[in-house]
């Protein structure tokens, strides 16, 4: 491409001069803290990650720690973050950089690329941040401003866009400071060339910004499939004393595996009449219900979900049998990592 030094000389005095973005990862030299933080970045924005990466470093501050750390303690720190295979996915990588590979992170994008949980953008970060190699990251912020520069209309999500933004974008990757440009076109995109209201009054590359020139601005990038959610429909049990509480923990491979939850019952739609006979029937015996919290409603990439949690009178917890329940004292509940909604409803009734 012609202007491929252009974009790339535009991009990295913009960095030099006017981004004051400023992340603590920012410059460092372990691949590890590096690795951590691209893992916790990933569908999740800067100032939410943010406080996980801090605390993730403070409690494991090395890969062996990590590596030897109880997963549930692991899960409870990532509690809230929300797509939890990413943190049995660090917790399985970091066992086998500090045991397989003896604590040496790999260093180059081929052997990164391989380490269970880091994909294409994440291993090119890495060895472009940390090593040099000139690897280009390819993300939504990065699609983002390729689109609108050069006028892309191919679909992002096909598998000619995503072939068609890779090879442009190791085009333009400068050759001398990938792991700079790589960290600019990033910073760029989430600053500057934002999905809604870019600052393009700001923007070194509005005399080529094809999107800009052209009217464009809304219509780039863009995206061929449109996503539908699955509705899910989640009606919690409070089974409780004043000592002890039922919770159980997720498995399979659905959603908040490795996480406690409440027993629970599930349907596809929502549960408006005899809902104590629905619990009657999942616990086996006669039981009353006491009464509902309000609805709790969260959106997932692909998932809706309506939560309602019942509060449930007449059980004798030692004689409740339900898979992986187990009675844990009030007290030590805040030892247990649970999904957002059931963390904020027990927080919400000082169970937390």
């Amino acid at each position: 491409m012609k202007n491929s030094t252009r974009f790339s000389s535009l991009l990295l005095d913009w960095n030099r001069n006017s981004n004051d973005r400023q992340m603590p990862w920012k410059g460092e030299r372990d691949p590890y803290l590096v690795w951590l933080s691209e893992i916790i970045l990933q569908q999740t924005r800067m100032e939410q990650g943010l406080p996980y990466f801090l605390r993730f470093k403070e409690s494991y501050p090395t890969v062996r720690d990590l590596a030897d750390a109880p997963e549930d303690d692991v899960m409870r720190l990532w509690q809230g973050l929300g797509y939890y295979s990413r943190a049995r996915n660090l917790h399985h990588t970091a066992k086998q950089i500090a045991y397989e590979l003896k604590g040496v992170f790999p260093s180059t994008y081929h052997d990164i690329v391989k380490l269970k949980g880091v994909g294409p953008y994440t291993a090119a970060a890495i060895s472009s941040f940390i090593f040099g190699e000139r690897q280009a990251v390819v993300d939504g912020n990065v699609i983002r401003v390729l689109a609108r520069v050069y006028g892309i209309d191919t679909p992002f999500d096909t598998t000619d866009g995503k072939k068609h933004f890779a090879q442009l974008a190791q085009e333009l990757i400068s050759v001398d400071h990938p792991g700079e440009y790589n960290q600019a076109i990033m910073d760029f995109g989430a600053t500057v060339c934002t999905p809604l209201s870019p600052k393009c009054g700001e923007c070194p590359f509005a005399g080529m910004c094809v999107a800009y020139n052209q009217g464009l601005i809304e219509d780039l990038p863009v995206r061929s499939k449109k996503i539908v959610k699955k509705e899910r429909f989640f009606y919690y049990l409070v089974l409780k004393d004043e000592k002890e509480m039922v919770v159980s923990k997720r498995s399979g491979d659905d959603i908040w595996k490795g996480l406690y939850i409440l027993p629970y019952i599930e349907s596809d739609k929502a549960i408006r009449r005899n809902i104590g006979q629905a619990v009657s029937d999942y616990l086996g015996h006669k039981v009353k219900v006491a009464g509902y919290s309000k609805p709790y409603s969260q959106q997932l990439t692909h998932q809706s979900h309506q939560s309602v949690f019942i509060f449930v009178e007449g059980v004798d917890l030692q004689n409740v049998h339900i898979d992986g329940g187990v009675r844990v004292p009030l007290d030590k509940l805040s030892t247990f990592g649970f999904p957002k909604v059931v963390h904020l409803f027990l927080v919400e009734n000082s169970l937390l």
